[in-house]
């Protein structure tokens, strides 16, 4: 634990002293929600069937966003990891009389810290946007617990990218990727209102249950089970990414 908090120490101070990580964790998802709900959002109320009121797809689009601000967070870690495994400075962590897994730990914990603020930084956002939500102190709870493991679950499988890549380059397939599911999943339309198997897809992505159990938390409507398939991909994801980023960790270098 102590050299846990030693790395985690070295993450805020590079955060600290180079903002752009969490700039990139807020500055998109915030323009995306500007777009959305001052662009589009009119129509998307019409085509959801939601009343003619401005807070309405807000209300709706708050839920894909927060986890778009997850996934840049979680890119930003993938490039931090591989920056330091091609420059050679977890090669000499590895040759230090410290804890292995703390290298990691510190990593992961400091990206989820971020990641919570910048989340925290866009519902201040929606909030002044008109986002207004009925739920009570437990479900708000429960709301930060889920947004808390899913940015664990993304958060390791970037560390995980980030020492399987050679290169930063190499981290674009894992970006793509989460920049690209949240649009196809039940974000900012239902998967009703898509075409046969982009709807299918939509339906069974990791995203989406994950999506729908944060809106319906935030605008306390009924969960369900979805709420248990959302905590199972979570935990699916973050043992998938943990102990493949245990494994590439306990390699020896090769660059």
């Amino acid at each position: 634990m102590r050299d846990a908090t030693t790395m985690l120490r070295r993450n805020v101070r590079h955060t600290l002293r180079n903002p752009g990580a969490l700039i990139m964790t807020i500055g998109l998802p915030v323009a995306l929600l500007l777009l959305f709900v001052g662009v589009f959002g009119d129509a998307l109320n019409a085509g959801l069937g939601l009343a003619p009121r401005n807070g309405d797809y807000i209300d709706y689009v708050l839920a894909g966003i927060i986890l778009m601000a997850v996934g840049y967070g979680a890119t930003t870690t993938a490039l931090a990891v591989n920056r330091d495994m091609t420059e050679g400075v977890i090669s000499r962590f590895r040759t230090m009389a410290i804890s292995r897994a703390s290298v990691l730990t510190g990593h992961v914990v400091g990206s989820v810290a971020r990641t919570l603020v910048g989340v925290a930084l866009v519902i201040g956002v929606a909030l002044l946007l008109g986002f207004r939500s009925d739920a009570g102190p437990i479900r708000w709870l429960a709301a930060l617990g889920l947004i808390a493991l899913i940015s664990l679950a993304l958060t390791w499988l970037g560390v995980a990218v980030g020492l399987a890549a050679r290169t930063a380059e190499g981290t674009g397939p894992f970006t793509l990727i989460v920049q690209l599911l949240p649009f196809l999943s039940s974000a900012f339309v239902t998967p009703a209102a898509m075409s046969g198997p982009v709807r299918w897809f939509a339906a069974h992505e990791p995203f989406t249950p994950v999506i729908d159990t944060l809106r319906g938390l935030l605008l306390n409507l009924p969960v369900g089970d979805t709420a248990l398939l959302a905590v199972g991909w979570c935990l699916i994801l973050t043992a998938a990414g943990y102990l493949w980023a245990r494994l590439l960790f306990r390699r020896d270098p090769v660059r």
